[in-house]
């Protein structure tokens, strides 16, 4: 295939947003024309999952086509050191980059900061403008292009991501082109412009809500914008045009990351001080769920409400017609998927995960049911702990557990969160990454059981058929078990290797 019919890829990415967060699947109560109109274009996978329940291990996942924690990124904790992509491993900027495209990444990295060896125009995007951290203020940003620092000029950031791509695509139009845009929305901190937030609670939308609601907005005019420009270019119908979210999303907020001047509000008109109420506020939290189709957990959670999220692909030239759109399918898959639709071959320096999916989705080949599986615990990883697996219809989930924490930890934390403020807000005060020992996994209480659901009868998860499938439980606890064990030891074994 010459570079001239090579397709061009755009790979959009939100930051914690559901299903719910569509108007196309919650009764258009948030305004999305255009990730709608892709939808109806070309299709919606409705078994699409992430490669995590939290926003740096989905990305490695994307980025590489392995699990996360054979790629070194066990926590989103970048001040930490935690969100770091080994250096061995190859993304999918350099495979794209080796076959003659031009790459970008716009927005979100959160693979690695705080040390030039993992940033990004060294890990195969020949150019970023974005930020390396896991968020951005978005009237008081301060970003980067190819390692030059901007700061502010009061626009709001996710129209300048969406300046840059466009920008992107114009000066590489020539060309066969990765371009992956990033977009921080609808991730904390919650600001929007007032007059649509506004919009939103005349409808009777909460607060909290109705801001989130106004981010994901702006995000779709973006979306809109880039879809003008492959238009008005002729470079629609052989542009593989995606959009996906990292986790599900997020319904508890640290209290900095809500306005002070929404804090009071929410406290006394949205949200009740009880924990038991789909709303409730700590001196340190905000919590509040919303719409999200029915699904079980949220960012954070191996249950579907924190892994399931929405695939919405368009390819005219190559994907006419997708078929099997119910095709289990995994962020790993992406990396062999989309090389293979360039009709390359690669031979990756390490092995990869995924599967090319390409001949499914176009209808060659039927569906396969295969092993998936995740592992999210925020401390150094442990398979007893919100861990799952899916193959076919059931799901094992392994729950989350509270852990002790040490009072140490909690002084490191409290370090931890104001070294994350001050990397967003003051970079040049924060300049390498804490010294203060990571905390260990010390479990408390009884190690629960595992749970089994079937997904075709109950995709809600509320249903824990595990006591009436005995063998199918324990076959799968046991390859959960031996598929944890076998990343792990790669994670281990790497992380000797790379401080010798």
């Amino acid at each position: 295939m010459s570079n001239k019919t090579k397709p061009n890829i755009v790979m959009m990415v939100a930051d914690d947003m559901g299903y719910g967060d569509f108007g196309k699947f919650n009764n258009g109560f948030v305004n999305t024309p255009n990730l709608d109109n892709i939808i109806d274009e070309g299709t919606c996978l409705s078994q699409h999952y992430s490669g995590s329940a939290v926003c740096s291990p989905a990305r490695a996942a994307l980025l590489t086509g392995r699990y996360p924690l054979r790629t070194g990124v066990i926590s989103p904790a970048e001040t930490w050191g935690q969100d770091r992509l080994f250096i061995r491993e190859k993304t999918i900027g350099d495979y794209f980059k080796s076959i003659g495209y031009k790459t970008g990444l716009i927005g979100k990295w959160h693979n690695g900061a705080l040390d030039k060896k993992y940033h990004p125009n060294n890990r195969g995007f020949d150019e970023f403008i974005g930020f390396r951290g896991g968020w951005a203020d978005y009237y008081k940003w301060n970003i980067e292009k190819n390692g030059q620092s901007y700061k502010s000029n009061g626009e709001y950031l996710t129209n300048v991501l969406g300046d840059n791509a466009i920008d992107f695509i114009n000066r590489n139009k020539e060309e066969p082109f990765f371009l992956s845009v990033m977009f921080n929305a609808p991730h904390s901190p919650l600001q929007a412009p007032k007059e649509l937030i506004n919009i939103y609670t005349e409808k009777g939308v909460d607060l909290l809500t109705a801001i989130i609601y106004s981010m994901i907005q702006v995000m779709d005019q973006q979306v809109g914008r880039i879809l003008e420009t492959l238009r008005k270019l002729n470079l629609e119908n052989n542009t593989i045009v995606m959009f996906t979210s990292d986790n599900g999303p997020a319904f508890t907020h640290r209290q900095d990351q809500v306005p002070h001047e929404y804090r009071e509000m929410l406290k006394s008109n949205f949200i009740s001080p009880d924990v038991n109420s789909p709303g409730y506020y700590t001196d340190e939290l905000i919590h509040q769920k919303r719409f999200n189709c029915g699904y079980n957990g949220a960012k954070g959670s191996v249950y579907e409400g924190g892994i399931k999220v929405p695939m919405i692909l368009k390819w005219p030239d190559g994907i006419p017609n997708v078929e099997n759109s119910d095709q289990l399918v995994h962020f790993v898959d992406w990396l062999p998927t989309l090389l293979a639709t360039t009709g390359s071959e690669i031979k990756p320096n390490l092995p990869i995960d995924g599967k090319n999916i390409l001949p499914i989705l176009r209808g060659e080949t039927k569906k396969t049911d295969y092993a998936q599986f995740w592992q999210f615990s925020q401390y150094p990883p442990r398979v007893e702990s919100n861990a799952g697996m899916r193959k076919g219809p059931w799901k094992l989930v392994r729950p989350k557990i509270d852990k002790f924490i040490d009072p140490v930890h909690i002084k490191n934390n409290k370090k931890y969160v104001q070294m994350d403020i001050d990397y967003k807000y003051k970079p040049d005060t924060v300049t390498e990454i804490m010294s203060e020992p990571w905390s260990e996994s010390v479990l408390s209480g009884p190690i629960p059981k595992p749970e089994l659901y079937n997904l075709d009868d109950d995709p809600g998860e509320q249903n824990n058929v595990a006591e009436d499938n005995p063998q199918i439980a324990l076959k799968m606890e046991n390859e959960l078990r031996n598929w944890f064990q076998e990343v792990e030891l790669d994670y281990v074994t790497e992380t000797k290797n790379s401080k010798q």
